[in-house]
C-alpha cells in the first residue's frame, strides 16, 4: 500500500489520480486490440438517426475501467472485509456484463443476453452479496432514512445452521437488496447512450459516495469510490464526445452495482437514490414511455431513455450531456445533504 495512513484523504485522493492515470494509458492500447478484433457497438435500429454514425465505434471499455479500480485499490487501500466485497460485486456483476457483449457482437445485434438471463444473474449476485453483508459485515438490515426514520426489514428472518455457522437470511432486506441493485445496474445501464453520459455522472455520483464513505470512516470504501471517479475520469478522455471507446454493459452493469454495494455498506440506501436520482430518472422514463404506449398507444416522450427525448427535440449531444452532469451534480449534492439527516 502507498500513501501515508496518517492522511486518510491524501489516499482518497492518490486513489482518483492512480485510477484515472492508469485507465487513460491504458485504453488506447484496448481500442487498438478491439478495432483489431473487429469488436464493435451495434446500434438500435429504431435509435437517433445521428448515431447510426456510432456504428463499429469499439466497446467493452469497461474492461479497463475495472482494471483502473482494481490497479488502484491495490496500490492505495487496505483489503477489509467490506472492501473485498464491494470489489467482488463489481467484478461478478461486470462479468455479466461482458458476457452480454459477447453475445451482442457475436450476434451482431444491440440485444446481448436476454432480459430473464440478466436478471437471474442479477438475482444470484444479489442475494449472495446481502447474506455476506449481514453474516459477515455485520450490516444492519434496516433502511434509514431523512430525518430519523428507520424500517427494519430484518423483521422476516430465518436462521439456517450452515457446516456449524448460523446463517440469518432477512428475506425482506434480501428482496430490498435486490431491487436497489437490480434496479441501479440497470439504471446506469440505460443511462449509457451519449458520449460521455454514464461515464461523468458515475464520477459525480462517486465523489460524492466518497465523502459518505469517508464521513462513515469506512476509508477503504472511500478510496473504492475515489478510484471508480478515477478511473471514469480516465475513461471520459477516450468517451467524450467523439467516442472512441464505450464502455458496453461490462462497464454500466459494474458501476450500477458497486453503487449498490456502497449504499448498502455505509447504509444510505434510500439517500444514494437520490444522489443518483439522474440514474432513477432516466430508469422511470423508460418505464413511463413502457405502460404508457401499452395502456394507452401513446407515447409521453418522444423517445425514451429521456435523454434521447431531449436530441429529439434538436438539442445537440454535447449540450444534454453537460447538462445531465449539471442535474446529476444537483442530485448528488441533495442526497449529501440529506445524508447529515438519517437517523
Amino acid at each position: 500500500m502507498i500513501g501515508n495512513p496518517a492522511y486518510p484523504t491524501y489516499q482518497v485522493f492518490l486513489a482518483v489520480g492512480i485510477a484515472a492515470l492508469v485507465t487513460g494509458l491504458l485504453m488506447p492500447f484496448f481500442i487498438k486490440l478491439m478495432r483489431h478484433e473487429g469488436v464493435g457497438q451495434q446500434i438500435r435500429a429504431d435509435g437517433p438517426q445521428r448515431h447510426l454514425i456510432k456504428q463499429g465505434t469499439p466497446t467493452m471499455g469497461g474492461v479497463i475501467i475495472l482494471v483502473g479500480v482494481l490497479a488502484s485499490c491495490g496500490l492505495v487501500a487496505q483489503w477489509t472485509p467490506a472492501l473485498v466485497l464491494a470489489v467482488l460485486v463489481m467484478l461478478v456483476t461486470g462479468s455479466l456484463g461482458l458476457l452480454d457483449d459477447i453475445e451482442s457482437v457475436a450476434h451482431g445485434r444491440s440485444l446481448g443476453l436476454t432480459p430473464p438471463q440478466k436478471m437471474a444473474g442479477l438475482i444470484l449476485i444479489s442475494v449472495a452479496f446481502c447474506l455476506v453483508t449481514v453474516n459477515v459485515c455485520g450490516i444492519s438490515p434496516q433502511i434509514l432514512f431523512p430525518g430519523g426514520l428507520a424500517i427494519d426489514l430484518g423483521v422476516l428472518t430465518s436462521t439456517f445452521a450452515i457446516g456449524g455457522a448460523q446463517v440469518s437470511v432477512p428475506w425482506l432486506y434480501l428482496f430490498f437488496v435486490f431491487l436497489l441493485m437490480a434496479g441501479l445496474s440497470n439504471a446506469v445501464n440505460l443511462t449509457d447512450g451519449l458520449d460521455g453520459l454514464a461515464g461523468g455522472c458515475t464520477t459525480v455520483v462517486m465523489l460524492f459516495m466518497a465523502m459518505v464513505a469517508f464521513i462513515y470512516n469506512e476509508l477503504e470504501l472511500a478510496v473504492f469510490a475515489a478510484a471508480i471517479a478515477g478511473a471514469c475520469i480516465g475513461f471520459l478522455w477516450h468517451n467524450c464526445y467523439p467516442a472512441s471507446i464505450f464502455m458496453g454493459d461490462t462497464g454500466s452493469l459494474a458501476l450500477g452495482a458497486a453503487f449498490a454495494a456502497l449504499a448498502v455498506l455505509t447504509k444510505t440506501e434510500v439517500t444514494s437514490l437520490i444522489m443518483g436520482g439522474l440514474f432513477i430518472v432516466e430508469a422511470l422514463s423508460v418505464m413511463i414511455q413502457v405502460v404508457s404506449f401499452k395502456l394507452t398507444g401513446k407515447r409521453v416522450f418522444l423517445m425514451a431513455p429521456i435523454h434521447h427525448h431531449f436530441e429529439k427535440l434538436g438539442w445537440k449531444e454535447n449540450k444534454v450531456v453537460v447538462r445531465f452532469w449539471i442535474v446529476s451534480a444537483a442530485f448528488a449534492a441533495l442526497g449529501f445533504a440529506l445524508y447529515f439527516q438519517l437517523g
